[in-house]
């Protein structure tokens, strides 16, 4: 079976071919490469979204994956996924992410695997979530993000509607613009080494270049002041 091939169950996949590849070639670098950590894992999907990447880490073998998504009406698309013993090993909840960390942390339970896919760069608190992560114990936090170019250790605050459901969900009752902040790659790399992580840039630029067309966010030109990539955080070895 194709890879992602359960995505069809979702109409705007169906409907979007470009779409339905671009997750593919993602999926080539945000958990092809871990395989062997997924496979019989306990895993925590952060900003699940409508469940993919949910379904995707249990479809490679995880023993459960529990996915935390802060809007309701995303979570309630994964019921359109098709059923399978993947899809039985996922359980969704409609919840805050700072929330759900803490309550998780508070309830002493642990994971091996973490996924931060394309919340990292809708925040503010970076540092927080990935703290948080430590504390349920990740062996693997795997996070895939926009990095702001440049070499020096920061984070540019960026302005984000919260009526986009890709985009960061209201920070306070109501609010129509958020606030979110963009880290450098620098900066992710000092706070995986605060937090005793060491860290691996994923490979992306081996892709060959007739591949890239429906990644082209992880190949913007040097105009472009943001590029998306991936990296993995492991404890560090003593």
């Amino acid at each position: 079976m194709p890879v992602l091939e359960f995505l069809n169950g979702l109409q705007k996949y169906r409907e979007d071919a470009k779409h339905l590849a671009r997750q593919r070639q993602r999926h080539a670098f945000l958990i092809e490469p871990f395989l062997d950590d997924i496979k019989g894992a306990k895993v925590l999907d952060i900003a699940a979204h409508d469940g993919r990447w949910s379904y995707a880490l249990a479809e490679a073998g995880a023993e459960s994956v529990l996915g935390i998504e802060g809007r309701a009406d995303l979570v309630e698309l994964f019921d359109e996924l098709p059923d399978s013993a993947a899809k039985e090993r996922v359980t969704l909840a409609a919840e805050d992410l700072f929330d759900a960390l803490d309550r998780l942390i508070a309830e002493k339970q642990t994971f091996d695997v973490v996924a931060l896919f394309g919340i990292m760069y809708h925040v503010m608190d970076h540092f927080r979530i990935v703290r948080q992560c430590v504390q349920l114990s990740a062996k693997l936090i795997i996070i895939d993000s926009e990095f702001m170019k440049g070499v020096n250790p920061y984070i540019q605050m960026v302005k984000e509607r919260t009526d986009v459901e890709i985009n960061a969900t209201p920070q306070i009752g109501g609010q129509e613009i958020a606030i979110k902040g963009v880290m450098s790659s620098a900066a992710m790399e000092r706070i995986a080494e605060a937090l005793s992580y060491e860290i691996e840039w994923l490979p992306w630029e081996n892709l060959p270049k007739e591949n890239r067309t429906v990644v082209r966010d992880y190949f913007r030109g040097p105009q472009k002041k943001m590029v998306r990539r991936t990296c993995a955080l492991r404890p560090r070895r003593s």
